[in-house]
């Protein structure tokens, strides 16, 4: 009755709902007979106020989050707008004196003399003792914390004082060597400091400290900071097959070895670095000595040399500096598989790249690289087998204290990869 009433007031249909509300915008009944509404009654302003503040406190979480996106674009402008200075600086001496001025696609190179410090990073002991070991974990570390970690290298060697470097000069050096390897997906600087650090690793565990000169020591870790500078991604196949400028320019002889070397003397030249007593070809050698298609080769050498080995013989111990390099060089197998794996993929990464563009310019495509025949574990085990673990074999005659550490999880490594080939084809 009270409805039909209210509606016949209103002149509106009789089928019409009709809702009442307080002031603070509650439901009133319209029902006498139905008991007021309690204090936890659906209240339409304090929805609104909840709302509201919810809404707000998501507007200004999404408004932090876009202020972080911005600083990491600021970030990266400014990264890009350092490196062109830097860039356009090198590119302002024409009196370079090296004759290696370009690299293969015909950009010249710019090694790093006048550029910013990187932060220094204080070493906790626990790294320090990490950093020995040929199981390191690479990672886990920036390239800012890479640097660092070579630089305490050096110095814990005593190579700074032995060859008289300048701390500063060091620094500048090292920053060069980094500028100088490329973006790969595995020859990259983060391969420059596995290589070394695992040299570093081999000196420590194989206590060369004792046995070779402070001279050899630098000589090694040198090399193995060096001996990729500047690698284009695409092996020595691909540079002679597609007569690249770097093959012709080496006559098809190591050609990536080859501008290796040049670059890390052009950068060496530039950075005012000195190694009193040490002849280029001493680093060269053991560059040069990293061309997998010499393998064969100084393994046989050092085959005939290791069970008389004479450490003041200066051939034996070159033959030693060159199989060492080479065991760092190709070393990433011996690290624990959460470590050692994803080079496998970045390898492969490049290799796919590679095989893509030997395909496309009509190349011939080598089985190892093919995407749609290669799998990892058939990629490395014929590589642990033939390669790997003959050559550690053969240097844990003259080091038995590499079995453990190196030789025994390279075995480990084929047994996995057999393993994964039979549950999963």
């Amino acid at each position: 009755l009270i409805h039909q009433i209210l509606l016949f007031i209103s002149s509106v249909h009789r089928n019409t709902a009709i809702l009442m509300v307080d002031p603070e915008g509650a439901l009133v009944s319209i029902d006498p007979t139905m008991p007021t509404n309690t204090p936890k009654a659906f209240r339409v302003n304090e929805l609104k106020t909840e709302v509201t503040n919810r809404l707000a406190m998501l507007e200004k979480r999404v408004e932090l989050e876009g202020l972080k996106v911005v600083e990491i674009e600021k970030c990266k402008n400014d990264l890009k707008k350092l490196r062109d200075e830097m860039m356009s600086r090198a590119e302002g001496r024409v009196n370079c004196p090296c004759k290696y001025n370009f690299s293969d696609d015909g950009k010249k190179l710019t090694p790093r003399c006048d550029v910013p410090s990187y932060p220094k990073y204080t070493l906790s002991q626990e790294t320090i003792e990490a950093v020995k070991k040929p199981t390191f974990d690479v990672w886990h570390w920036e390239h800012n914390e890479m640097l660092s970690c070579l630089e305490y290298m050096y110095h814990d060697l005593g190579l700074v004082k032995e060859f008289n470097m300048n701390p500063i000069t060091l620094k500048r050096w090292l920053l060069g060597i980094q500028e100088n390897y490329r973006s790969n997906p595995f020859h990259n600087f983060r391969h420059c400091f596995c290589v070394s650090q695992m040299m570093y690793g081999m000196i420590h565990l194989c206590n060369l400290k004792e046995k070779l000169t402070l001279t050899d020591l630098g000589i090694l870790m040198t090399a193995a900071v060096c001996h990729d500078l500047d690698h284009p991604g695409y092996n020595n196949t691909y540079q002679i097959n597609a007569r690249t400028e770097l093959a012709v320019r080496y006559n098809d002889i190591s050609p990536l070895e080859n501008h290796h070397c040049a670059v890390a003397f052009q950068i060496l030249s530039l950075s005012v670095i000195k190694f009193a007593n040490v002849e280029p070809e001493a680093i060269i050698t053991l560059i040069l000595a990293t061309d997998m298609a010499r393998h064969g080769e100084i393994l046989d050498s050092f085959k005939h040399k290791v069970d008389n080995f004479d450490f003041t013989n200066e051939e034996h111990v070159t033959c030693l500096k060159m199989v060492l390099i080479k065991c760092c060089d190709i070393s990433n197998e011996v690290w624990p598989t959460e470590v050692a794996e994803p080079w496998v993929d970045c390898l492969l990464e490049e290799y796919f790249m590679q095989s893509d563009k030997e395909e496309s310019e009509g190349l011939p495509v080598a089985p190892f690289m093919d995407r749609d025949k290669v799998t990892k574990p058939t990629a490395q085990i014929g590589f642990i087998k033939f390669v790997l673990i003959p050559m550690f074999e053969t240097v844990m005659k003259l080091f038995p204290q590499i079995e453990e550490i190196m030789v025994q999880p390279l075995s480990v490594c084929v047994y996995i990869y057999y393993m994964y080939i039979i549950h999963y084809g």
